[in-house]
């Protein structure tokens, strides 16, 4: 069986992770600060905070504005239910919106739900692939008039917050700005499938030094991320600095040095694992162009450079009933592929609370036939033809 997204764990890694169990740090400590570093290095930023989950850091983000009871927070209809889910948690009510062909936030359709009440926008670099962030801010520029401020940092903002989830693009460009130095704030996820994985993880990104201290912000996080608890345990075991105080009820959060330890080795070697994963997005189009039924994923553009995360192929016409049967096919020739997503609107929770895919065409639309193919970094060429012989088949012994 070619399996779906495997790590990539290799001896590298393994020294790693037993040089970090046998420092006695397996928590925060030393590992994750220097994780931090090279993170912010290769971003090109000043500060990140390295995190459980890109969840987790979506969670501190809204948090740190304030986010509550009686606000909206725009996110596509299109995306993991982490997207929402974080919003639910704050007390606020998730507005889902459409997205275009792309599979991105449609940016007209975030204009035509803005109102009062409206705090921030979640845009998805869904697969990698950066959405339409100047065409957004110009969105929420233009909003400005209507923007209702609570609290200090929404006063200081000024503006309806743009934050990324960015779970899958780190790496990917934008106008030529990377991934987390687009959006007023980023949160990237380094969970087991991402291209750069800390086994689970993330790290939020900031973008807004015209405004805040981002060096000030970083701590604020990081004790937001611990219960609330000024000082973490790298820094009490410093003599005679035990003592700590809780300054807010906080979250838990924090990375540990063992998913840092993996990070690192990642981070190390990132452009060779984006370079690999290309040529296999390339491989994949180059051969299901040539299928009229095929409708290939966009991952390039003049202004936008996929991370080449997620390759999310889509068969014409196909109902939902046919592409499962297409994906059992596949299975039975023991390739696995996957699909992303089930579009929110469609999850039980969140019908529930009265969402309908009906008023969201383009993601139904995006989601019925949708087939996501194998990408991994030690994936052959061989594989790949492999993958590609056992689609094309099934897609046809289903559609004809």
């Amino acid at each position: 069986m070619i399996p779906f997204s495997p790590p990539r764990i290799d001896e590298k890694t393994i020294a790693e992770v037993t040089e970090a169990l046998r420092s006695g740090w397996i928590s925060t400590g030393p590992k994750t600060r220097l994780f931090e570093e090279r993170l912010a290095e290769y971003l090109g930023t000043d500060h990140v905070v390295a995190l459980g989950s890109a969840t987790a850091g979506l969670q501190l983000i809204l948090h740190w504005l304030g986010i509550g009871e009686g606000d909206e927070v725009i996110v596509p209809a299109y995306t993991y239910c982490a997207t929402a889910n974080v919003v639910i948690h704050s007390g606020a009510t998730p507005v889902m919106v459409d997205v275009l062909d792309d599979f991105n936030m449609d940016p007209e359709a975030v204009a035509a739900a803005i109102t009062p009440n409206t705090k921030a926008v979640i845009p998805v670099d869904i697969s990698g692939l950066p959405a339409d962030y100047d065409r957004l801010f110009e969105v929420l520029e233009s909003k400005r008039s209507i923007f209702q401020p609570k609290g200090e940092v929404q006063e200081t903002l000024g503006r309806i917050m743009l934050i990324s989830d960015s779970a899958h693009s780190i790496g990917a460009k934008y106008k030529g700005q990377t991934a987390g130095m687009i959006a007023d704030m980023s949160s990237f996820s380094f969970h087991a499938v991402k291209n750069l994985t800390t086994a689970e993880g993330g790290a939020v990104v900031f973008n807004v030094a015209d405004k805040f201290n981002h060096e000030k912000l970083k701590q604020q996080f990081k004790i937001s991320s611990l219960h609330g608890q000024t000082k973490d345990a790298f820094s009490k075991v410093q003599i005679g600095a035990w003592r700590y105080d809780i300054v807010e009820a906080g979250f838990k959060c924090n990375m540990t040095d063992l998913q840092a330890a993996i990070g690192l080795v990642e981070l190390e070697r990132y452009e060779d694992t984006l370079a690999r994963r290309k040529a296999i997005f390339d491989r994949y189009s180059e051969r299901l162009s040539q299928c009229d039924w095929a409708n290939v994923p966009i991952y390039q553009t003049e202004d936008k450079t996929s991370s080449y995360h997620l390759y999310l192929l889509r068969i014409n016409n196909a109902t939902e009933e046919q592409r499962d049967a297409i994906i059992h096919k596949i299975g039975e020739k023991q390739v696995a592929v996957n699909v992303h997503y089930i579009p929110v609107p469609m999850l039980s929770f969140y019908k529930g609370k009265g969402y309908d895919i009906a008023n969201y065409p383009t993601t139904y639309n995006n989601y019925k036939g949708e087939i996501t193919l194998p990408v991994w970094y030690n994936l052959t060429d061989e594989q790949v033809d492999t993958v590609l012989d056992a689609v094309i088949t099934s897609v046809e012994e289903v559609m004809g």
